[in-house]
Formats: structure tokens, C-alpha cells, sequence
């Protein structure tokens, strides 16, 4: 049985207070929100099978996370910037969303918290060219980041 079907759920609340502080979201709900967001921004600009690869290297419960709700027809958006990835974060759930201007780059260090940087830098090298910049951690040495969790 693969660890992270084993692990799913303390991988899951790692992540989830990664981000947390990453972010600087008030409670886990908030933090869900504001994930969910970031992932459905970045999922929004790939096709079907970009997606997968890119899912194929998350934990269990964040990859579910990942292909909720989707919509396979939908045309992938334009790569867009920084802003139109955090402005489309904080648009989901409008009303109940405390998602602040840094969430992409909050999501970002808390998801190289939780992934293999060798797996993630693999798949990076086979999607859009937008998708390492959306995965960046400005001011963060990454080098040193990952599951910590194994």
C-alpha cells in the first residue's frame, strides 16, 4: 500500500498547518478555502492530462482535493500572473473566503512542505511554463523543503 494512502490523514493535517502559517489564515477552515482556491487557479490553466501528472504527485487527501468539483470540457484559462491566480483564488466562495494577497505563495511553501522536490520538479519540467513561476516561493531557499511527513 502506497505511505500516502497509509499516512493520508497526518499528511493532510501537516499540510494543512503548513499552510496555515504559510498563509496566515486564521483557522483550518479558512486554510481549506484558501487552498481549494489556489488549486482550482492553477488546475484552471492546464489540460485534463496536466492536471493528472500534476495530481499524480500529491498526497491523497490534497490530490482529492485537487480534482473536486472539475470540469473536464472547460477550456484552460490564459497562464495569467501572480495577481490574476490570487485574485481567482480569493474569488471562490466570496463570502466566507479570508484568503489574503499571499495565498498562492503561502500554498506554494506548504505544498514543498509536503511533496518530494526531485517528483515536483519533474513535473514542473513537463507543464506550461507558467506553472514554476505559480509554484515559486519568492525570498525561499527550496532546496531544502520537503515532505516532512515519511
Amino acid at each position: 500500500m502506497p505511505w500516502t494512502y497509509r499516512q493520508a490523514t497526518r499528511e493532510w493535517q501537516a499540510f494543512l498547518e503548513d499552510a496555515k502559517a504559510a498563509i496566515g489564515t486564521p483557522t483550518d477552515h479558512s486554510t481549506f478555502t484558501a487552498v481549494e482556491g489556489v488549486l482550482r487557479a492553477f488546475r484552471n490553466r492546464l489540460t485534463p492530462q496536466q492536471a493528472i501528472d500534476f495530481a499524480q504527485i500529491l498526497p491523497a487527501v490534497l490530490r482529492a482535493l485537487f480534482v473536486a468539483d472539475w470540469r473536464l470540457d472547460a477550456q484552460p484559462l490564459p497562464a495569467g500572473t501572480r495577481v490574476d491566480w490570487t485574485t481567482e483564488a480569493k474569488s471562490l466562495r466570496p463570502h466566507h473566503n479570508l484568503a489574503p494577497d499571499g495565498c498562492v505563495a503561502g500554498t506554494a511553501l506548504a505544498l514543498r512542505q509536503s511533496v518530494h522536490r526531485a517528483d515536483l520538479e519533474r513535473v514542473l519540467r513537463h507543464l506550461p511554463a507558467f506553472a514554476t513561476e505559480f509554484w515559486s516561493v519568492p525570498s525561499v531557499d527550496t532546496t531544502s523543503l520537503g515532505p516532512r511527513i515519511v
